[in-house]
Formats: structure tokens, sequence, C-alpha cells
């Protein structure tokens, strides 16, 4: 088996291979790259000793660390992972419905084999992609994943790569897609053993976590070549059929060719050699249409991008939150929630009181379609990221909550839903880690609190990442669903996603088609789609909305609801929602 590893400032690197060890040579074809020939098969335990060391590092290629980050590499034969028994759904972006789901709280044990005994929960919901929290090695057993620092491998508590290649599998047999989030702007402060093989980071430019990868600085060829053939690996060797890029706006990146435009051309060339077709999804706070430009027009050619936006314009209207980034969208929320729906961005080159400066740039809403942006009303960040992890479903009546589906899951973005948000999850999702060093877990946790005493929060309020318990919390309870309450929600959500996939004005990628009229001070909305109106009524109190057009039906409700009269007006119960078609 051939073995080779990038090592450019090293004078002399070994294999250690089970309990052998043999000498690698320099490649004269490749420079800073070392190889050599040895015995080896599925499971090998193997490492490389860098000048003279005594022990092993593991390979920044390996695809297993059945030990964790500081142990040995496994050797992995790829053909003898679970064979796809389906293929890959070919569902396009502007009909998915994406679900948003961590392996570790999923369900109780944490594992993409339990993960898979659950699909059948998300086919009878309707969505059409799993989107899953990163996967790859982190230090200790639970986390959120993007602590990562072994982007070629698979966290070995969840199962390793034989576990992903299975649950990838098990989702394409049930007519699933799986898109996986991946981690190129940083990498964790636990065992990350990188830079000690080569330039793989640099004080050229830094980041909110630490020295930044290094994309532009000398070296930076052979990084973005490891980064890129990582997003290559997931795709090509499991069945992966998206990437989302996690916070592309922290890529420190100052070349022509920029990292991005580099990484979706190659995985468009990935996509025409396997005939499959590929996507990736960027998160970016950056209001940028630019980011899902294609390159022949200059961009860097992602497919789509997450509309915080969206979000935060939502949010504020259903739960009056102002504080922070909200500030600027909770002032008239309804109004903030009618341009995002038209126009994608709120901050479009406007005044940002959070950032103290004017943010964003407008998209052009008569050439850009709608599915090149994703809106949600909750994720994995703008839950954990609150100091409790609490979920809206916490503070918000059912009603309420009903509403916050309607608008997602007709709206004119591809809609994208967190675990357990169907049912209204009364399950916390919280922030916690699993750091063996004992100062690190420290730091991480005074950190956090001393991150929320600056809102007022006491610190014992605050739930210790490092605690067990904290984990377990926010491990979804898989009795809800079966609760009245819960199961009240679980069906308006799978009703909204059928009408998403039966109606066709709901898919239509023309924003400027979407028109929207509100009332602010007594809280309603409404939008049109083509002949699909959706109303929702935030405010406790009844209202009666002229809709602009008699002869509709109720196509959805979440209270029982007549049918609009003959001069167009509906008579909407407090805290409800309702979706009208002719």
């Amino acid at each position: 088996m051939q073995f080779e590893v990038w090592a450019p400032l090293t004078g002399r690197v070994a294999l250690r291979l089970d309990d052998a060890t043999y000498d690698m040579a320099r490649d004269p074809d490749r420079d800073g790259w070392w190889t050599v020939r040895a015995p080896a098969g599925d499971g090998s335990r193997y490492g490389f000793l860098l000048d003279g060391e005594t022990v092993p590092r593991p390979d920044p290629r390996g695809r297993r660390l059945p030990d964790g980050p500081d142990g040995l590499s496994a050797v992995v034969d790829l053909d003898a992972l679970a064979p796809q028994s389906a293929p890959s759904p070919r569902i396009p972006l502007q009909d998915a419905v994406l679900y948003e789901l961590h392996i570790g709280t999923f369900t109780p044990e944490g594992t993409f084999d339990a993960a898979a005994a659950r699909l059948g929960h998300l086919t009878a919901l309707g969505v059409t992609h799993v989107e899953l929290m990163p996967v790859c090695s982190f230090s200790g057993r639970h986390g959120w994943g993007y602590d990562g620092v072994a982007p070629w491998s698979v966290h070995e508590p969840y199962g390793g790569p034989a576990g992903l290649a299975r649950f990838t599998a098990a989702a394409h047999a049930a007519g699933l897609g799986v898109v996986l989030d991946v981690v190129h702007n940083h990498l964790g402060p636990s065992g990350n053993h990188l830079p000690a093989f080569g330039p793989y980071f640099t004080d050229t430019h830094h980041t909110p976590w630490g020295a930044a990868v290094n994309l532009d600085a000398p070296g930076s060829d052979e990084v973005r070549a490891y980064l890129i053939g990582s997003a290559l690996a997931w795709l090509r060797d499991y069945g992966i059929d998206g990437l989302r890029l996690d916070a592309v706006h922290a890529l420190a990146d100052g070349r022509a060719l920029t990292f991005l435009e580099e990484l979706s051309a190659a995985v468009d060339a990935l996509a025409a050699e396997s005939g499959r077709p590929l996507f990736l999804i960027a998160e970016s706070d950056r209001c940028d249409p630019r980011t899902t430009t294609p390159r022949a027009a200059g961009g860097p050619g992602l497919q789509a991008q997450w509309n915080d936006d969206f979000h935060h314009a939502l949010h504020c209207a259903l739960t009056g939150e102002s504080q922070a980034y909200y500030a600027d969208f909770a002032e008239a929320p309804l109004a903030a929630l009618a341009k995002t729906l038209t126009r994608v961005f709120f901050h479009d080159g406007t005044w940002s009181s959070f950032r103290g400066r004017t943010h964003g740039r407008p998209v052009d809403h008569r050439r850009t379609p709608a599915h090149r942006f994703v809106g949600y009303s909750q994720t994995h960040d703008q839950i954990g990221n609150r100091a409790l992890g609490d979920r809206l479903s916490a503070s918000l009546s059912p009603g309420l909550l009903s509403c916050a589906a309607a608008v997602t899951l007709t709206g004119p973005f591809v809609p994208m839903l967190f675990m357990g948000e169907e049912w209204g999850a009364r399950t916390p999702w919280q922030y916690f880690t699993d750091h063996p060093d004992p100062e690190l877990a420290e730091a991480v946790r005074s950190g956090r609190r001393r991150e929320f005493a600056a809102h007022g929060w006491k610190a014992e309020e605050i739930p210790d990442p490092q605690d067990p318990a904290t984990r377990d919390r926010s491990c979804l309870d898989w009795s809800e669903p079966g609760q009245p309450v819960h199961a009240r929600l679980l069906d308006w959500y799978r009703t909204l996603v059928g009408l998403r996939r039966t109606h066709p004005d709901l898919r239509d990628p023309d924003l400027a088609a979407v028109r929207v009229a509100h009332d602010e001070e007594r809280r309603w909305l409404t939008f049109r789609r083509g002949d699909v109106r959706v109303a929702v009524n935030l405010s406790a109190e009844p209202v009666t909305i002229a809709l602009g057009r008699n002869g509709v039906r109720v196509l959805a409700s979440w209270e029982p609801l007549e049918r609009p009269g003959p001069d167009g007006r509906i008579h909407l119960p407090g805290e409800s929602a309702v979706v009208l078609g002719l």
C-alpha cells in the first residue's frame, strides 16, 4: 500500500505501521511530499514520525481515528464500506425541504445507526434532504462538531466511516438526500496536529477562533488542495449529495482566484464525472448576493446561502425580542419580514446598529431565483447560541409556532427545519463540549459564563458545557411526537410540506412575483405566491383581512376556518395561520 504525506518543513519522515517503522523518501515530482510502500490492510494502525519524533502523529488525510485525534490513524478500505443500495435522489434545490440534524443528539444513543433507525419519521414528514452537522473527528465524545481537527476523518463515537456510509445508504434507500456541514475557516483547539506537518495556518490573518487557515500565504496551494480534497471525498466516497460551508465570511483569502471558486469548480467537475447533481450551500453573514453568483458571471458559483435576515425578522415578529442583532429588525418586525420575503436581505446597504455601520448589498430580485437562499425559523446556531439553548417552543404558543411554520414552508426560499421543530420539541438544544484538557475545559466554561454575564445572566444560570447532563438535556425526546399537543403541530408541518410538494406556485423561484401585505399594529401579514395566499395572525385577537380576491378555498388552517366570503375577506382567529388557493 502506498503511504504519502505533505510535510515540507521537515528533514526526515518515517511511517510507523502497526509495530514496524519505515523510512519515507521525498517524492521527486511533488515538492514537500514524502512516500513509502508498506504492507497494510483495512484497520491497520499507522502514523508519521517527523524529524526523529518518538510518538507518531495521525495522518492529516486519515479517514479513521479509532482512538480520537491524538491517536493513530487506521487504514480504511473504501471499497468495503456499505454499498450504495439505492441511487442518490435527484431532487433539485428548488424542490428541496432541508432538515438540519445533529447525530449526537438526534437520538440518546448519538450514533449514525440510531439516527438511521429514525429516518421513517423524516420520510413521513416529507422533507427531501437531511443536513448533518459536522461529523469529522473532534476531541472528546460529545460536541457540536465545529471543533473538528481532522477534515478527512469521521468521528469514531458516531460510528466512524462505516457508520456514515450505512447512514447515507439508508437515507438514499428512503428517498432522502444527504447534505453535510463542513468547516474550512478554522480547526478546533484540541488534537490539531496539522501545524507540525506544514504551513496549514498563517499569522497573516486572524479569526475569532485563532490562527487563520492558510488560503493565500506561501504553501496555500497545498492547503487548498487538502481542503478541496476532503470536500470531494465526502461527496465521492460516502455518496453525500451536497455540502453546507460553515461561515464562509471568515475565510481569509486575498487571492485573485478564491478558494470558494476553486472548490465549486471541483465539485461541478465531480458532478459531471459522476452524473450526480451536487451542490454547495454557504453560511455567510455578509448579506451579499455575490456569494451565489455563478462563476461565469464573476462569482464563486455556490448554489445557495443561508438567509439569517429572514430568520431575524421572523423571530422578532414572533417573540418581540430586540437585543443585539435583533434590534434593527424589532423596530418594525412585520415590515422587516415583508422586506425579506420580497427582497431577501433586510440589510441591503442599510444601517446596522449592531455593527455600527451600513451593511449588505441589494439582491436583484427580478433576476435572482429564490432557491439561491435558505429560509428557516430555527437553526442550531439560533437556538444553541442562546444562554439556555431554548427553542421557540419554550416561549411561544402552538398557534404562533404554526405561523412560523407557515411562513417558512410556504415562503419563497428553500425551507429548512431544525430537528424536533416539527413537533415543538420541549427539549432545549444547548452548547456542550467534552474537552479532555482540564485547562481548555475551564476556559470554555468560564468564557461562556463571562459572555452571558455581560447580558445580565448569573453564572450559575448558564449550563456548564462540560457537564454530560448538558448534552443529555439536548437529546430529542422521541415520546413527544405521540402526545396530543405535539402530534397536532407535527400534522401541521406534514400538511405544509405536502402543500409545497403538490403546489408548484410554492416552489416558484420568481421573487418579483411575491406580493406581501401587513399591518404592524394589528400584527397580521399575508403574502401571495401565484394562486396561493398565506395569512398569519400573530396577535391574540382575531382579525379580518381583505385578500383582494374572492373564490379562494382553504387548503390548510391551524384553526377551523370558514371559506372567505364573496367580498374576499377572511376572518382569522388569533395566533393562527391559513393557506388558501383557487
